[in-house]
């Protein structure tokens, strides 16, 4: 069997379990999975990065473009970039879908020097959440134990002020073990890409069905821009309101294509 390079530079096996794994849980109809794996499998050579694995999967899958997009979730992600505020919005969401009441990017005063936190999440007479929204636009890289250690540090100088419970860390890449370690020592909650387990960052996307509208493959990357910039983050919110898409200026064919590309996603 061939070796893959992944991003961080790591080699390892390829594995068709994993592969499918993949195919299975973005929501690829099964008479297709095993499609996609021996296309996937006539492509395989030596050290081949999983990029061009990925590729070869988004390839053999374009010509359904919302079943491409469920597959390239995790660079959707990403593509909310290049600022962090687009990633602070849609974490807001995902906390908002379980139950939260929330606010972002508030300037708030500790006892030693003023703070911007990212995330402020609240359940009335339950608990009040300090969140760190950490974002990477580029795959490979891991979110590093200085980020739990200056989170703990905000929390600390604003939780008796502002009578916080907890502090959060919230990610879109996987974090390091030190990360994970010192947050988990000083009771700091963690979501990443992976992890926890049935709650990490993909599971709570694919539990709530809170697609980002940069996986909407009929926009082009400034109309997804445009919309970032204007808080619309969710495919849903334009599944819910077609509507929202007018700020873009489009033709009535193209405004109809990408809601027609949104409501598939929805409905997947």
């Amino acid at each position: 069997m061939v070796n893959v390079i992944k991003a961080n530079g790591e080699k390892e096996a390829f594995s068709e379990d994993k592969l499918k794994e993949s195919i299975k849980r973005a929501g690829i109809p099964s008479n297709l999975q095993q499609e996609v794996i021996a296309h996937v499998k006539l492509k395989l050579y030596e050290d081949i990065p999983t990029s061009e694995v990925y590729k070869h999967i988004t390839e053999f899958l374009g010509k359904e473009p919302h079943l491409k997009s469920r597959y390239s979730l995790k660079q959707a992600i990403m593509d909310l970039g290049p600022t962090g505020y687009p990633f602070e919005d849609y974490v807001a969401e995902i906390l908002k879908a379980k139950g939260y009441v929330t606010q972002v990017r508030s300037i708030l005063t500790g006892k030693c020097v003023n703070h911007e936190i990212d995330v402020i999440a609240e359940k009335e007479n339950l608990e009040k959440l300090l969140i760190e929204a950490k974002f990477h636009n580029t795959s490979g890289i891991r979110t590093d134990v200085h980020v739990s250690l200056y989170t703990k540090a905000r929390f600390d100088d604003l939780k008796d002020k502002y009578k916080f419970d907890k502090a959060y860390l919230f990610t879109n890449t996987k974090i390091t073990s030190d990360a994970l370690s010192y947050a988990l020592c000083t009771n700091m909650g963690i979501v990443s890409w992976s992890y926890p387990q049935n709650e990490s960052l993909r599971d709570l996307i694919e539990k709530f069905k809170l697609y980002p509208i940069t996986i909407i493959d009929s926009l082009s990357q400034t109309q997804k821009q445009t919309l970032l910039e204007n808080h619309i983050v969710l495919v849903r919110d334009i599944c819910k309101n077609k509507e929202s898409l007018d700020i873009l200026g489009l033709h009535p064919d193209k405004k109809n294509q990408i809601h027609k590309e949104a409501e598939l996603i929805c409905k997947t």
